[in-house]
């Protein structure tokens, strides 16, 4: 699956950032903010949403049909309580803004998509919504389409003061409990304002210079550099392992999403 070039430690390191845009509409930060689904919540119980987390983006790149059903289904039962959960436009941007990290990530990898490759890589990428619950025919026909709805997704954005102190809180990863050193948390914030689109930016109080751009990119493109050099398996870290731990999981008839 040409999708699948996406899932490597670039979708890794652009998580949080990703996370923001999806928080971006008001609905679904809201939603988020509010959840009543503790159990399954970053601050409820932060480990096991970055597995279900993780988890999906995994089995809709490396998956089979099976796999993405057993874990769609999952995801339902789980979303059921979340408000507007089953909105298809609001599912259509959170699968938006999870296809652009990955199209990203796989061009600081590899370079620029183009011509027929471009366009499957974007067709495969209709995936991300039906693993949640969009219908497929919402996704945008062609990847100047996409283009054009992400433009004016973004220029509807809305981060308010309440979303946004949650997203802080997020990026300053209080949710582990602990002290994190300063150096992670100035690298987390560098990290997040760098991979976040520059619409973005200043709905979080966050700032951006031409320097820092230079420096952005310098450190993606040495990145990319070392990503190439690694065996497929490790290329696609942290993909591959959860995957492997998604089958094993099944084999053995647990939850899909564990403990």
């Amino acid at each position: 699956m040409l999708l699948a070039q996406g899932a490597s430690i670039f979708t890794a390191l652009s998580g949080t950032a990703n996370v923001v845009m999806q928080l971006s509409r008001p609905e679904i930060g809201y939603g988020v903010k509010d959840s009543v689904v503790v159990e399954g919540s970053l601050f409820g119980n932060p480990r096991r949403r970055q597995r279900t987390t993780v988890g999906l983006l995994a089995v809709a790149v490396l998956g089979t049909p099976a796999e993405r059903a057993t874990y769609r289904a999952a995801v339902n039962v789980s979303h059921a309580r979340v408000p507007n959960a089953f909105d298809p436009e609001l599912q259509r941007w959170v699968g938006a803004c999870i296809y652009k990290g990955f199209e990203e990530a796989r061009e600081y990898t590899y370079g620029p998509l183009t011509g027929t490759e471009r366009a499957e890589f974007y067709r495969q990428g209709a995936i991300f919504g039906g693993m949640l619950q969009m219908p497929l025919d919402l996704w945008p026909a062609t990847r100047d389409d996409f283009e054009v709805y992400w433009r004016d997704g973004l220029a509807r954005a809305r981060i308010d003061a309440a979303v946004g102190a949650y997203l802080h809180r997020v990026i300053r990863l209080e949710y582990l409990d602990r002290t994190i050193p300063a150096p992670i948390l100035r690298l987390r914030s560098w990290l997040v304002t760098g991979y976040l689109p520059a619409e973005l930016r200043p709905q979080l109080g966050l700032t951006w210079s031409p320097r820092q751009q230079r420096r952005f990119e310098r450190f993606n493109k040495a990145v990319g550099a070392v990503v190439r050099r690694l065996p497929e398996r490790r290329r696609a870290w942290p993909f591959t392992r959860s995957i492997a731990h998604l089958r094993t999981r099944i084999a053995a008839g647990e939850h899909v999403f564990g403990a």
